[in-house]
């Protein structure tokens, strides 16, 4: 590949991660104890935390520990559950397209001329936007893998990797054309998955309406094989699944139900077009929600029973799905829109409070993935953390902790974020990247995407 060896933070723990406590004007762990610790602090060791709380209780038998005062307040770093953060290469094509054209006229013909250097740079560009917006892990489905987990590593950031079976424009791999792709797949999972501390490796199939029965079944088993999680869009657009349906007799989610495809670790994206029963298959299985509102309200493809799935215990993460149809990776944005629909949808001023949406971003998003350790600040947590600023108009009037977490999701914004840690590691410091050359890759990615829609 073209792109030089890393200059990034390199394995979990290296730099300011061991023995520091982190002071903050607030803590917010988002762990589902107490909402707001105003002052806070948080002890990291390594790539963990080890305690939160008081910086008064924590001081009193840690009294040795270095201690780093922190302007703002302190949260845990955002999850993206469901993202293909290399097509920032696509950003802006295919515009005003439902999903099906936009996949088929403009999206597929020009990934099938993607070379790894390529999803390096696009997935090296989308880890400084997401570190930047205070996502620290994201949950990736795309072409190319081992680019992909390359530049997860040199950012410094974190992710689920998930390698997804689709046969691109010009594949002709026969009856069973996904067994070489799962074997790829498996390989990838046995050389990479743990890398760095930061790595995990997953299992994807696009769709039931791209990828056939057989095909799910197989890519399930290979995941389940290996406790890991299988990721798949599920009820994305209003009519994707009528043809499974007429082939199979019955819905998508209860026919995959049937054949042993949602047992184990599963990860619905989008889920937008479900009847009751289906809730009901989710529930009976738990099946985890990717719940993407920006992407699904841009392409008019719905919105998701939000909370509903709340309402039968299925566990939601908000996701920002790939930049070329959201076309941004802000989960801030993600969460707002959340709660503004799931009003919408449900007639109620009081659905989704903003502590709710703010545990969709983190905890929640964890959950997920059946990652407990992300998106919270508690012991054994990895020490993914987020500093805002207070000192902005947003924050104003601030009379109670309440409030905090109230302009936190109504009217605070990414546009806060100074500083950004991964496993204890600085990444963002004083908005600055310090694992991601920006501008580079910002350079690369102008220039392959003009070859592939040249290409195309």
């Amino acid at each position: 590949m073209e792109h030089e060896p890393s200059t990034g933070p390199g394995p979990a723990g290296r730099g300011a991660g061991a023995g520091v406590r982190y002071v903050a004007d607030a803590v917010i762990p988002c762990d589902g104890t107490v909402p707001v610790l105003r002052p806070g602090a948080v002890e990291v060791a390594g790539d963990a935390v080890v305690r939160v709380g008081r910086p008064g209780d924590l001081r009193s038998t840690a009294p040795d520990m270095v201690e780093i005062t922190v302007e703002g307040a302190l949260l845990p770093g955002f999850v993206n559950t469901h993202c293909h953060s290399p097509m920032t290469l696509f950003r802006g094509t295919g515009e005003n397209l439902p999903l099906l054209r936009w996949l088929h006229e403009v999206l597929w013909p020009r990934e099938a001329h993607l070379q790894p250097d390529d999803v390096y740079w696009g997935m090296t560009l989308a880890a400084g936007e997401l570190l930047g917006f205070g996502v620290t892990t994201t949950c990736e489905m795309y072409f190319h893998e081992d680019a992909t987990a390359d530049a997860i590593v040199d950012a410094g950031s974190r992710a689920l990797i998930t390698p997804g079976v689709l046969q691109l424009p010009g594949d002709d791999g026969g009856a069973a054309w996904w067994e070489p792709s799962l074997e790829r797949f498996s390989g990838f999972h046995e050389r990479r998955h743990g890398e760095a501390g930061r790595i995990e490796v997953g299992f994807a199939a696009h769709a039931a309406y791209t990828v056939p029965l057989a095909g799910l079944v197989a890519t399930a088993a290979a995941a389940r094989a290996r406790s890991a999680l299988f990721h798949v869009h599920l009820a994305e657009t209003e009519h994707e699944g009528d043809d499974f349906t007429a082939e199979h007799g019955g819905s998508v989610p209860q026919v995959l139900a049937d054949a042993g495809v949602l047992d184990g670790r599963v990860l619905a994206a989008h889920s937008i077009w479900l009847t009751p029963d289906d809730l009901g298959v989710y529930a009976d299985n738990d099946v985890a929600v990717a719940h993407c509102p920006q992407s699904n309200a841009k392409l008019a493809s719905g919105i998701a029973p939000l909370t509903d799935f709340l309402d039968r215990g299925v566990r939601v993460g908000l996701g920002t799905d790939g930049p070329a149809s959201n076309n941004d990776l802000d989960l801030w944005e993600e969460m707002r829109l959340a709660a503004m629909l799931a009003r919408l949808r449900s007639g109620d001023a009081g659905a989704l409070p903003a502590a709710v949406a703010l545990d969709l971003a983190t905890r929640g998003a964890g959950r997920a993935l059946d990652r407990p350790d992300l998106g919270v600040l508690a012991p054994g947590a990895k020490a993914d953390m987020v500093a805002i600023s207070l000192d902005d108009p947003a924050f104003v009037p601030l009379l109670d902790d309440a409030m905090l977490l109230e302009h936190l999701v109504w009217s605070a914004s990414s546009r806060l974020v100074t500083d950004v840690w991964v496993a204890g590691v600085p990444v963002v410091v004083d908005r600055e990247h310090r694992t991601v050359d920006v501008a580079r890759a910002r350079d690369e990615v102008g220039r392959r995407a003009a070859r592939l829609a040249g290409s195309a």
